[in-house]
C-alpha cells in the first residue's frame, strides 16, 4: 500500500475518486488523453524494447515468419500481424528483412490504437483490432504487459481485497475479490493469508491472448514479454511505471506507462482453448534461446577479419554487441516467448536448435 493510505473503511474521499487498477490504467493508457495516444515520441521515447534495441530482432522475426511460411506450404497470401505496433517499427523491419519472394506474398498488419504515423510503408494496413482469418504469424511484443489488470492485496484479516487507486497514485483496499477473479487467483496466483501480499489478476490478459490466437486460421501466435509462472510469482506483484526511460511509481494520470509482468502460463492455458477448437500445447522459451535458434548468436567476429576487411569487421562487431543485448541474462534475454501453434504448424520444429530443458 502507498504510504499514508487508509484501509477499506477509513477513507473520507468520495467513492467516485477511487477505482480499481484495471479501470484506472485503461483510461490512463488508452483514453482520449492516454499515454499510448499522446505520449511524446511514442512508446520508444519512454522505454526500450527488443525492437528498438536492434534491427537484428526484426530480422529474427522475419526468419520465424519464413519458417511458418514453409510449415504452411507457402500459401498464396502470408499474413504478418504486429500486435501493439507502436509506430510500426517491428512490422517495417520485418518487411525489409524478408526475401523478395516472401515479401511479395506478405500482407502486413499493424494493430494499434494510436493514429497511423506519417510516412509508414503503404503495404502496411493499420488496424485497431487484429484481422480475422489470418494465415501466418501474429507477433505480440510487450503487448500483454500493457493489458490493464486489477490488483489484489491481503488485508490484516487474511482476506484478498481489490486495490483501489486515485489519479495521483494513492491506494486503499476495497471489496474482497470474488467470483471469476477469486477463482483465477485460487488457480493461478494463490495468496497466502499474510498481510500485504499482492497479485495482479490476469483474467483480462487471458481473454486478450485467447482472442488474438482466435484471429488466426493457421500459423503461429507469439507473445514475448517479461513473465512469471506459478512457481515464480513475485510475492508483492510487479506493477510499475516508466517515464522517459526510467522506472517510476505507477500513477494513472496519463503521464507514464503502467505495466506489470505477465502470468504467461495462465495465458497459455486460455489461448489453447477457444469455443471453436482446442489447440496443441504452446511452447514457452526464454528469448535468448529462441533468438539463438533464429540465428542471433552474439558471437564476436574473428580478429583476422579486422585485417582483411576492416569495414566488415566493424559491422560484425556491432551486430555481436546488439545480439548480446538482445540475449543478455538479467535483461532482454530473460523475456519469455509463448509460441501457440494453430493448424499444421509444429512450434517445436520451428525452433529445432532450442534445448528442451527449461520449465514449460
Amino acid at each position: 500500500m502507498t504510504a499514508g493510505t487508509s484501509g477499506p473503511e477509513g477513507a473520507c474521499e468520495t467513492q467516485e475518486n477511487w477505482r480499481g487498477w484495471r479501470e484506472a490504467a485503461q483510461d490512463a493508457l488508452y483514453g482520449p488523453a492516454g499515454f499510448y495516444r499522446v505520449a511524446p515520441g511514442g512508446p520508444a521515447g519512454h522505454f526500450r524494447t527488443s525492437v528498438h534495441a536492434s534491427p537484428l530482432f526484426a530480422g529474427a522475426v522475419a526468419r520465424l515468419l519464413c519458417r511458418v511460411d514453409e510449415a504452411l506450404g507457402r500459401p498464396a497470401a502470408l499474413d504478418f500481424v504486429d500486435m501493439a505496433a507502436g509506430r510500426g517499427e517491428l512490422v517495417t523491419g520485418v518487411l525489409a528483412a524478408l526475401p523478395a519472394g516472401v515479401a511479395a506474398r506478405t500482407r502486413a498488419y499493424a494493430v494499434e490504437i494510436a493514429d497511423r504515423p506519417d510516412g509508414l510503408d503503404d503495404r502496411i494496413e493499420w488496424l485497431a483490432e487484429p484481422p480475422r482469418g489470418a494465415t501466418g504469424l501474429l507477433f505480440a511484443n510487450e503487448w500483454l504487459d500493457n493489458v490493464p489488470v486489477d490488483v489484489a492485496e491481503v488485508d490484516s484479516a487474511g482476506v484478498a481485497r481489490r486495490v483501489l487507486v486515485r489519479g495521483d497514485g494513492t491506494e486503499r483496499l476495497g471489496e474482497p475479490v470474488a467470483g471469476a477473479e477469486a477463482r483465477w487467483l485460487a488457480r493461478w496466483w494463490p495468496l497466502a493469508g499474510e498481510e500485504g501480499l499482492r497479485a495482479e489478476i490476469g483474467l483480462p490478459r487471458d481473454a486478450a491472448w485467447a482472442a488474438a490466437v482466435g484471429a488466426l486460421d493457421a500459423g503461429l501466435a507469439v507473445a514475448a514479454d517479461y513473465a512469471h509462472t506459478t512457481a515464480t510469482r513475485p510475492p508483492f506483484g510487479t506493477l510499475t511505471g516508466f517515464r522517459e526511460g526510467r522506472r517510476t511509481p505507477p500513477v494513472p494520470d496519463g503521464s507514464c506507462d503502467i505495466t506489470a509482468h505477465v502470468a504467461l502460463d495462465a495465458c497459455a492455458a486460455a489461448g489453447k482453448r477457444t469455443p471453436e477448437r482446442t489447440l496443441p500445447d504452446a511452447l514457452s522459451r526464454p528469448q535468448r534461446e529462441v533468438l539463438r535458434a533464429l540465428g542471433i548468436t552474439g558471437v564476436r567476429p574473428p580478429l583476422a577479419l579486422a585485417s582483411t576487411d576492416p569495414a566488415a569487421y566493424v559491422r560484425a562487431l556491432a551486430d555481436a554487441s546488439e545480439a548480446a543485448e538482445l540475449t543478455a541474462a538479467g535483461g532482454l534475454g530473460d523475456f519469455r516467448w509463448l509460441l501457440q501453434p494453430v493448424g499444421p504448424v509444429d512450434a517445436g520444429a520451428l525452433l529445432v536448435d532450442v534445448p528442451d530443458h527449461e520449465e514449460q
